[in-house]
């Protein structure tokens, strides 16, 4: 996901044959667009240095494998943005402090670097990522229209913001990239992310699956879809595709975040509706997509981390 999240295929053969060079091409364009989607948003970050450096996690940790994946983690990203959306006080810093109407595509990008960048990225650059996102939190605060004051730096607010995001990631890799991860892995995913919410400021973060699917359940009845959280469902789902070519696999993706949804969201955003024909007819879009986008992503972060940290520190 952008350029430091997608990558190009700078280490690939050259092609031998037409048909290597056809579907070199192909490669290419489909990385880039994949770069242009999610690039620009914020600090660029090198993923390939210092030689040696595991960053806040290690290769070997779960979140490393579930965040791989350029198309579930898109799919999830849409998923928490829809779940934030339906907390009152989360969706009022959002409202009043981010240029979401106009930079629908920004706000996604930013969110994406934050993400690859606290995974994969080197510890320094992860570190001063959260830093970073704690000063802005400083200065988002106000009153919600129900009259409760809000901050974006609330251990609550970061709690919920922080258990949508990664419930829904982990959501998104249980259905299209591995449903057989034992239990016993979703738990040290959980457990693993919430340094980073820990980090942020959150408290009281659950790190199990029990424990999510506990807090999600008593988060219900806190949950609303206004007026405000209909405008962002209207602004998300008619994002404009950054490029031509990823036109399709964007709505295809909006779709399968809908269809992530916990039932009580989607019935709450009014997507319960048609929830079976979507579900029908997006998961085999999904199935059909993620690989040809992994195909694609050759030299994505993810592999680049797993580089740096298997070289040997100079």
């Amino acid at each position: 996901m952008s350029e430091q999240h997608a990558g190009r295929r700078h280490d690939a053969p050259k092609p031998t044959s037409l048909t290597g060079l056809l579907a070199q091409r192909v490669r290419m364009a489909l990385a880039d667009s994949v770069t242009h989607l999610t690039s620009g948003g914020g600090p660029k970050l090198d993923y390939s240095s210092p030689p040696g450096d595991p960053g806040l996690f290690g290769p070997d940790a779960v979140c490393w494998k579930v965040h791989a994946d350029f198309a579930s983690m898109m799919t999830g990203g849409i998923s928490a943005l829809l779940l934030q959306a339906l907390h009152p006080l989360a969706l009022a810093g959002v409202w009043d402090h981010s240029t979401f109407r106009d930079d629908i595509l920004g706000r996604l990008r930013r969110t994406a670097t934050f993400i690859s960048g606290t995974t994969y990225g080197n510890r320094a650059d992860a570190l001063a990522l959260i830093e970073r996102v704690k000063r802005i939190h400083e200065n988002v605060k106000g009153t919600a229209p129900d009259g409760r004051p809000y901050s974006a730096s609330d251990p609550v607010l970061l709690t919920w913001v922080h258990v949508a995001e990664v419930s829904s990631f982990l959501a998104a890799h249980l259905r299209y990239v591995n449903p057989a991860l034992p239990v016993a892995e979703q738990d040290r995913y959980y457990a693993e992310t919430s340094r980073i919410a820990q980090l942020l400021g959150a408290t009281d973060v659950p790190a199990s699956r029990a424990g999510i699917e506990a807090y999600l359940h008593a988060m219900e009845p806190e949950l609303v879809a206004s007026d405000r959280t209909r405008e962002v469902v209207r602004v998300l789902m008619n994002a404009p595709a950054p490029r031509p070519s990823m036109r399709l696999a964007g709505a295809l993706i909006r779709q399968a975040g809908i269809d992530l949804l916990p039932p009580f969201a989607q019935q709450l955003l009014g997507f319960d509706r048609f929830a079976r024909v979507r579900h029908v007819l997006v998961q085999p879009g999904m199935r059909t997509l993620a690989p040809v986008m992994r195909w694609a992503l050759v030299n994505g972060v993810s592999k680049r981390a797993r580089r740096r940290a298997a070289q040997p520190p100079h």
